[in-house]
């Protein structure tokens, strides 16, 4: 019998790391439904006392999610403990996932704490969270860094007080794929009680390295937990990516002989939505899930390909989720075959008043298109979700001119708190224009730092779908808009964009986790 690799997935709390990822709390609550789908063991669903906010999320998901494990990040204090063990009460399965630096650097530069103190503290967060839960899980931030005596002083101290996972973090991505597994296996061999807690990886990719040293700590050093995030979404360079270690193992099973529960055809919907509830974008060669990533240009390669799929293709697209852009409806199809649609993507909808809302605005974009893909009803549903946040800022209309030897104009109604604003402006271009009449009302001095335009799906008629990144006072947001109209869709996500910034519901992302 084959052995079971644990996937862990940290798109919810690492992953919200990236500058600009920001997630709220119902944004949440749909990745954790899909991450469900694609039945991943453990989901880090946030870290609970790092706001209000995020303690919400995770309660919210603890009580929504059955077939996952729910999981709640926490520093190794009695506050960060406590806190994590509440917001995971209605859980049906949850973990406390705590942590400390261990790394001369960590514990000298940032803790100001002797090695000694560092190992008493880690022991009394073990000890306390087995109080709330018999399933805690040790990271020893920056690891890969860390003394190799001292690491294995920390580890078998946590197994002793109760500690049943040990989480090898690469925090800052310093691992070689070869050193890495060398010091997960001499960390097994050198704790006496190594065998009785399960052993993890968490690799950053700062150079490029995360899935190679996630799998060389399984293969060479004998983990059987990976951390990971769809898309590889992270701080700095991001983590490790979940849709390619696990075709990895999947892949080359005669290579690693490693069982998975995962569904891997609910891999290109999760990445989807993640990129779409996020804004960052999936490059088109990205592993698995780019969209060129079963494309065939060459012409020797096509040949193969009509001639036998595995000449060239070592996967198969629909085993990860990739269909053609099916068209599932039109501007004839009716409310129960929208709904119908709705339930076959997985997609649950609060009540029969969002359903309603959801399907006006599909009858106005079949107006507005001819052919209505899986991908413009993801775009519809993301747009409504985000009306039902109550927004600060709501687009009404817009209007622009733009004509060749004159300088394009724009004239923008939108609502701050229900209040009716106006604002006229010129620009470089159209959108330049519709953004400045945006501000000459808002006036948030905030930095535009990206804009960037992709097509929901493939044609003329195909949505559009705009990333505009914000930053303002040491805060970084991003908004996204869709639309048929480019112009419209830079709107919506200039207008997102601020409603983030003035949100208090938004929290600053901790840059301080493994």
């Amino acid at each position: 019998m084959a052995d079971k690799l644990i996937i862990f997935d940290t798109t919810l709390r690492d992953g919200e790391q990236s500058p600009g990822a920001s997630m709220t709390r119902d944004e949440k609550i749909r990745i954790a439904r899909q991450l469900e789908r694609l039945r991943v063991d453990v989901i880090e669903a946030g870290f609970a006392a790092s706001s209000n906010g995020d303690f919400e999320a995770i309660q919210a998901i603890a009580g929504i999610i059955k077939d996952s494990t729910v999981c709640s990040l926490a520093r190794a204090n009695d506050r960060d403990i406590a806190r994590a063990a509440e917001a995971l009460k209605g859980a049906n399965s949850s973990r406390i996932h705590t942590f400390i630096a261990t790394s001369p650097l960590h514990m000298e530069k940032k803790l100001r704490m002797s090695p000694d103190q560092v190992l008493e503290q880690a022991k009394l967060a073990v000890r306390y969270a087995r109080q709330f839960t018999d399933n805690i899980e040790f990271s020893p931030e920056d690891g890969s860094r860390s003394e190799l005596d001292f690491l294995c002083r920390v580890l078998e101290a946590v197994i002793n007080e109760g500690a049943t996972t040990i989480n090898v973090a690469d925090t800052v991505g310093y691992g070689v794929p070869e050193l890495y597994g060398q010091l997960v296996r001499t960390l097994r061999e050198r704790v006496p009680n190594s065998d009785k807690a399960v052993w993890s990886v968490h690799c950053h990719n700062d150079l490029g390295m995360a899935v190679a040293n996630s799998l060389a700590g399984v293969q060479l050093g004998g983990a059987r937990q990976i951390e990971c995030t769809i898309n590889g979404l992270g701080e700095r360079a991001g983590n490790t990516a979940l849709e390619e270690v696990v075709m990895a193992i999947k892949t080359r099973k005669d290579y690693f002989g490693l069982e998975l529960g995962i569904d891997t055809t609910q891999i290109v919907p999760a990445s989807k939505l993640v990129s779409q509830i996020t804004g960052f974008s999936v490059q088109p060669n990205k592993a698995v899930v780019g969209a060129n990533a079963f494309a065939h240009a060459s012409g020797i390669h096509q040949d193969g390909v009509l001639k036998a799929r595995d000449t060239y293709e070592i996967m198969r697209a629909e085993d990860v989720g990739w269909t053609a852009n099916k068209i599932v409806l039109g501007k004839l199809s009716g409310r129960n075959a929208f709904k119908q649609r709705l339930q076959e993507l997985g997609i649950e909808m609060a009540s029969e008043q969002d359903v309603n809302a959801a399907f006006a605005r599909f009858k106005e974009l079949a107006d507005q298109k001819s052919e209505i893909f899986d991908e413009d009803i993801l775009a519809i549903v993301s747009n409504e979700a985000q009306a039902e946040g109550g927004e600060h800022f709501y687009l009404v209309s817009m209007a622009q001119h733009s004509e060749t030897g004159e300088r394009p104009s724009a004239h923008v109604v939108f609502t701050a708190q229900g209040k009716e604003l106006v604002g006229d402006a010129e620009g470089n271009g159209p959108v330049d224009a519709v953004l400045n009449a945006i501000e000459s009302q808002v006036q948030s001095g905030a930095e535009q730092l990206l804009y960037s335009v992709n097509a929901i799906t493939t044609g003329t008629q195909s949505q559009g779908e705009v990333t505009v990144r914000l930053s303002k006072g040491g805060r970084i947001v991003n908004g996204v808009g869709t639309d048929p109209d480019i112009v419209a869709a830079s709107a919506k996500a200039y207008l997102s964009a601020l409603n983030k910034l003035y949100s208090k519901a938004e929290k600053l992302n901790p840059q301080l986790t493994p």
